[in-house]
């Protein structure tokens, strides 16, 4: 009899992997509150600080082009004329809009962490190259590829955090690793500031900081491909009783953990789901302010007057202040319920108060444009929020993977237009681009105030319906959100 209950058969084409672990678990299946506890706190000391470290690498390295823009590489490769730098910003978002869905559904397909490791050692590769671009031609090949890789990266996190967290608990592990975009920025100034001071031989020292980047990246590449828990059903280091009630506590999702099969039905309820295109939109609006962010924001400081390596330290507070927002919502939206969409919309207004400052301050007035310089990406702490509440409202594992992709898809469509926004003929004031960014940031926070009452009528139509919340279907359908009528919403 126990070889036959380890032999149990789940179909899981239809249903979720989650069903293996509770067919098979031949143990007690009821646990004290306390035991859970200390299993999240395992989780998270197992998984956090990888996803922490490889997003704060990946804003590192993709930030790495406005800081290297101080120390003479826009001069080396001719990117000074016209719109050559703007684009060579942009262009990486094009190569993550083309990268972001093959790389999520290699991570529906194959192991998770095998496919975050070779990507990450491959872009670290890539990033090295940088280094070898004598002109802006080369330059924009090797951002277009950079994209390419880095693409997948932040859809494989959303679900894995979907895969191992309670909705309750998404909000705050989704802004701890986000956050590290803003925190990583008040630590890559210092090291590009020593870097900054290589003098001789036969580079230049913005070549240093992408070789000293690349080569970091791969030998992170070896350690995500090691330690990573991708998933509660095959992670390592857990006991078979720990296994078990990492899945069954995730019943209360009513959004499976993890199905290898890609079903065409649930594509096609993806791209006509409202609310999918209620939180595309927002995503694209509200990274337009992500172009000076991520782009322009040292060279803005430079035009108020500082040499090179002071603007670079100067953008230190920044990260700080960015890192601080975007960990501060997260934990706003996990510790009040009912809160999250209004989080979004409330982290909109430092982002519309900083570009009313850049807008209309005098550049003598640097006091105010630098305060305003360091809370202009105040929309990341309504992203942060953002991921987590759309994991938290999608069920079905490929609706999950392609609707986390295509939010990425929005991201890097508002990343791709910001630069562009910012044209050297309306330096250093910048005029054109920050009313766009006031304007997009505006719409956004009235888009997500939408969202939220859309949720709230289905969920009452949902209630007023006869069925109630429940979690009955959590594995054994691979239910959607719209075809189960036991999900609700998250708000």
């Amino acid at each position: 009899m126990e070889e036959l209950k380890q032999t149990t058969t789940v179909d899981t084409l239809h249903q979720d992997e989650a069903m293996r672990v509770l067919a098979q678990y031949t143990g007690d299946r009821n646990w004290e509150q306390e035991e859970e506890k200390k299993l999240v706190r395992k989780i998270d000391w197992k998984l956090l600080p990888l996803l922490c470290t490889t997003y704060g690498l990946q804003y590192y390295d993709k930030a790495m082009l406005s800081q290297a823009a101080l120390f003479g590489l826009r001069t080396d490769l001719n990117l000074n004329g016209g719109n050559r730098y703007s684009f060579s910003a942009a262009i990486f978002y094009l190569g993550f809009i083309v990268g972001s869905y093959p790389a999520i559904l290699m991570a529906q397909r194959w192991p998770i962490e095998r496919v975050a490791a070779g990507i990450i050692a491959v872009w670290g590769v890539c990033l090295m190259c940088s280094a070898a671009c004598t002109n802006w031609q080369t330059f924009y090949v090797q951002r277009f590829f950079l994209g390419f890789l880095e693409s997948g990266i932040s859809p494989m996190f959303m679900l894995v955090v979907g895969g191992w967290y309670k909705k309750p608990e998404q909000a705050l592990r989704m802004g701890a690793w986000y956050c590290c975009t803003g925190y990583v920025s008040a630590v890559s100034p210092l090291i590009n500031y020593g870097l900054g001071h290589i003098r001789g031989g036969s580079l230049n020292s913005w070549q240093y900081m992408y070789l000293f980047a690349g080569a970091l990246t791969i030998l992170w590449g070896l350690v995500i491909l090691f330690f990573m828990p991708p998933d509660p059903i095959r992670a390592k280091g857990f006991s078979d009783r720990e296994h078990y009630i990492a899945v069954a506590r995730m019943r209360e999702n009513n959004s499976g953990v993890r199905n290898t099969h890609f079903k065409v039905e649930q594509l096609w309820e993806a791209l006509l789901d409202l609310r999918f295109w209620l939180i595309f939109a927002i995503a694209f609006l509200m990274m337009i302010a992500n172009g000076p962010v991520s782009s322009f924001i040292p060279i803005i400081i430079s035009g108020f007057g500082f040499n090179p390596l002071n603007s670079l330290l100067l953008t230190l507070p920044a990260g700080v202040v960015i890192g601080s927002i975007e960990l501060g919502a997260a934990y706003v939206a996990y510790k009040i319920p009912r809160i999250r969409a209004w989080t979004i919309a409330i982290c909109q207004i430092g982002t519309i108060l900083a570009s009313i400052l850049l807008w209309q301050l005098p550049r003598s007035q640097k006091g105010g444009l630098l305060f305003a310089c360091y809370i202009l990406a105040s929309f990341g702490g309504g992203y942060a929020v953002l991921m987590g509440l759309h994991i938290a409202n999608t069920a079905g594992y490929t609706k999950r993977s392609v609707t986390s992709s295509g939010i990425f898809v929005g991201y890097c469509l508002g990343n791709f237009v910001g630069p562009l926004l910012f044209k050297p003929e309306d330096a250093p004031v910048y005029a054109p681009g920050f009313v766009a960014v006031l304007i997009t940031a505006i719409v956004a926070a009235a888009l997500s105030v939408v969202y939220r009452f859309f949720c709230v009528w289905e969920n009452r139509r949902r209630d007023k319906s006869g069925t109630t919340e429940a979690f009955d279907n959590a594995y054994d359908d691979d239910l959607t959100d719209m075809k189960n009528p036991q999900f609700r919403y998250t708000l």
